[in-house]
């Protein structure tokens, strides 16, 4: 599956390099939240929070590092949705350099959760169906 319908570029700062001149791990978890957000405010997550109190819960993120990224440069963090179970999703994050060669990809396991209630919830038909039209193919 190479479909990713949710891209973000970003630029990279001078200030996410380490001492031998690349990019710092941890500025690809930052590029990683940033998709994760980007990816949330497109199917709606954000707004979901601000009107119900339902919103996201990051569970884990790992990143498998290919190629190594420099100063100065552009990226795109790709974004697709993998799973949809009862109460989360995965979604798959894929870091392009400024050549689009594959520098990193990602994974996130998101839970869907009701802050007012303090507990995690079900994933809703109508957000399962949201993400299958902007995925293209049913979950």
């Amino acid at each position: 599956m190479n479909h990713y319908p949710v891209h973000l570029s970003l630029r990279i700062d001078w200030s996410e390099l380490d001492l031998f001149g690349h990019v710092n791990n941890v500025a690809y978890f930052k590029y990683i939240q940033a998709s994760r957000i980007n990816y949330w405010e497109t199917i709606g997550l954000t707004r979901l929070y601000e009107e119900q109190q339902i919103g996201p819960m990051l569970a884990a993120s790992s990143c498998k590092f290919l190629k190594p990224l420099f100063y100065p440069g552009e990226i795109t963090v790709q974004a697709r949705v993998d799973f949809i179970k009862t109460s989360s999703f995965g979604i798959h994050h894929r870091i392009l350099d400024g050549w689009g060669e594959t520098a990193a990809e990602a994974e996130d396991v998101i839970v869907l959760f009701d802050f007012a209630k303090n507990e995690k919830m079900a994933v809703p038909e109508e957000m399962r169906v949201l993400i299958g039209q902007l995925e293209g193919r049913g979950f």
